[in-house]
């Protein structure tokens, strides 16, 4: 199974795929794609949508996992994002995959047992548990890598 973790924003949009095997988990990509900086949202939010498209092609995941919003003062850009995010999970529903999300609470607790964990504890364990050889960046393609680790840890819970 192929589970695609994406960390939605409206400029730099995180992603990673990891592949499940029985117990055996394998990183088999991550990185970020941009959208092109200050144009209309409308714009941006087709950009995103296109990136979605071209990612499910090439990898044909099984699965979604995206972050839970969570924003306490910026309202804007509160919004800004979760426009970002349905567009995602629309083309997730348009394909009929399976979708998951986590906040970044319940990823930090569950890979380094602390809901305290900065972001450099959490690559660090990413680091270690996929056997890298530097902590994966940039940070915004390192949260979606957390993210689809998280999944894919729980997956067998899941029918």
């Amino acid at each position: 199974m192929i589970i695609l973790w994406i960390d939605p924003w409206t400029t730099t949009i995180g992603f990673a795929l990891i592949k499940k095997e029985n117990n055996k988990m394998e990183l088999l990509d991550y990185w970020v794609f941009k959208t092109t900086p200050k144009i209309d949202l409308s714009l941006k939010i087709l950009e995103i949508w296109n990136d979605i498209s071209h990612i499910i092609k090439k990898y044909n995941p099984e699965i979604l996992s995206v972050e839970k919003l969570f924003f306490q003062t910026n309202t804007k850009t509160a919004i800004d994002v979760a426009q970002a995010r349905w567009v995602i999970v629309y083309e997730w529903m348009k394909n009929k995959l399976r979708i998951m999300d986590y906040t970044p609470l319940q990823v930090k607790k569950a890979i380094t047992w602390n809901w305290k964990a900065n972001k450099l504890q959490l690559q660090n364990a990413i680091k270690i548990l996929f056997w890298l050889q530097e902590i994966p960046k940039p940070d915004d393609a390192a949260d979606a890598i957390w993210l689809a680790y998280m999944w894919a840890l729980n997956s067998k819970n899941i029918i």
